[in-house]
């Protein structure tokens, strides 16, 4: 099947100057803002290069992208950079998959209390890992973790879900093991989700009483304390999902299982059929159907395409990818060097960029000839027409 050549830019140039007229004053500046970046990414609006092969002398333009971490286009080029920098923070352990969901109602809630849920959504998961791993009775260490954050289900339904990635051991309380998992085993998710629920009900009904939590249409009664306590009652006796999958097959694995959801936006290019009439088609995974039509096609109008896609837009300054643990920002070096100790690994060597190590490497270069595959240069530089979308300048008074 060929592939389609359709982008959401595609749909926010031609259907976006309407819709966001009709929808004025209903738009946050944040998802203005993600629309006019998607929409300007290498275009001629960003600005750009003029470059030029050193061998063949073909020359082409390239235009500047817009980096935002909403773009479709934008996140292979991120991710890579991503990991690039993880690539040395590996063990040679097993790494395990775990992901932890909101039930429905919450999610309904999370709506529109993003920050504060999506917050606790973080903090409860990585709580929990720790909390069963340090007990003796499954595995008594202190784990690592990394969650990312997805917003989304394939149709593009709000469904906040965390994903960890999780090396299957972890160090002694007192520093002198490295405690392994059993194989193939990390641990029972029955216990995590049993945590998990009573953790997170505990940290919503605190988020409640400290007057965090706002309501809106449908969920305006729950502004009765006594409304708001029926209607948590139910969910601290439901199900809660989490999930463990098999650990992955080493860490090339986890590296490219990493490449394909640390920086995952709410729909891919990939994913799009058309653009008609009708609105847009798009691919989408039944993930509830076990049978073989699981691959299924959707049509949504352009303004509905819009609204849901812009629903998964972060505030400014949210971090969607967090790591916890033995990896928390403040203490990795120093945890991984003595997991590495304990698990017999040869230190990884830190090489500056002009050091001695790299002398003789070859450095490759950013453009590629398209025609014959030798570096291009940049012989001109193409300079931006206009900025992002911000906020509007305040009217100055005489």
């Amino acid at each position: 099947m060929e592939r389609s050549s359709l982008e959401v830019a595609d749909i926010f140039r031609a259907h976006g100057p309407a819709w966001r007229q009709s929808q004025q004053g209903h738009l946050s500046l944040g998802q203005l803002k993600v629309m006019s970046a998607i929409e300007q990414c290498r275009s001629a609006a960003l600005g750009g290069h003029v470059l030029q092969c050193t061998a063949c002398e073909h020359a082409s333009i390239s235009y500047n992208s817009c980096r935002n971490r909403h773009c479709p286009k934008c996140q292979a080029s991120a991710a890579k950079r991503w990991l690039e920098a993880r690539q040395t923070e590996l063990l040679p352990v097993d790494y395990y998959h775990v992901v932890f969901t909101l039930p429905e109602p919450i999610s309904a809630l999370a709506f529109y209390n993003k920050a504060v849920i999506y917050r606790l959504l973080f903090e409860v998961a990585a709580e929990t890992l720790r909390t069963i791993a340090a007990d003796p009775k499954h595995l008594g260490a202190r784990i690592g973790a990394t969650l990312v954050l997805h917003t989304w289900g394939s149709a593009l339904t709000h469904h906040p879900h965390v994903h960890g990635i999780v090396p299957g051991g972890g160090l002694s309380f007192d520093g002198e093991r490295w405690v392994s998992c059993k194989p193939g085993f990390f641990l029972p998710v029955r216990v995590l989700s049993r945590l998990f629920r009573r953790r997170f009900t505990e940290e919503l009904d605190k988020a409640y009483r400290l007057g965090q939590l706002q309501f809106f249409g449908e969920y305006v009664a729950l502004k009765d304390a006594a409304t708001f306590a029926d209607w948590l009652t139910p969910l601290r006796k439901c199900e809660w999902v989490v999930y463990a999958k098999r650990p992955f097959a080493g860490p090339a694995a986890v590296l490219a299982y990493l490449s394909r959801y640390t920086h995952r936006v709410a729909i891919s290019n990939s994913r799009l059929l058309t653009l008609d009439e009708r609105g847009v088609t798009f691919k989408w995974k039944d993930y509830r159907n076990k049978g073989t039509t699981r691959h299924k096609t959707m049509a949504l109008s352009t303004g509905e395409f819009m609204r849901l896609f812009l629903l998964h837009v972060l505030q400014s300054g949210f971090h969607r990818i967090r790591h916890y643990g033995l990896i928390a920002n403040g203490g990795r070096r120093d945890n991984l060097a003595r997991a590495r100790e304990l698990l017999h690994v040869q230190p990884v060597a830190d090489v500056e960029a002009n050091g001695p190590d790299t002398e003789g490497c070859v450095a490759q270069p950013t453009f590629i000839c398209p025609h014959c595959g030798a570096a291009m240069l940049i012989i001109e530089t193409l300079a931006r027409t206009q900025p992002i979308r911000g906020p509007p300048h305040p009217k100055v008074l005489p």
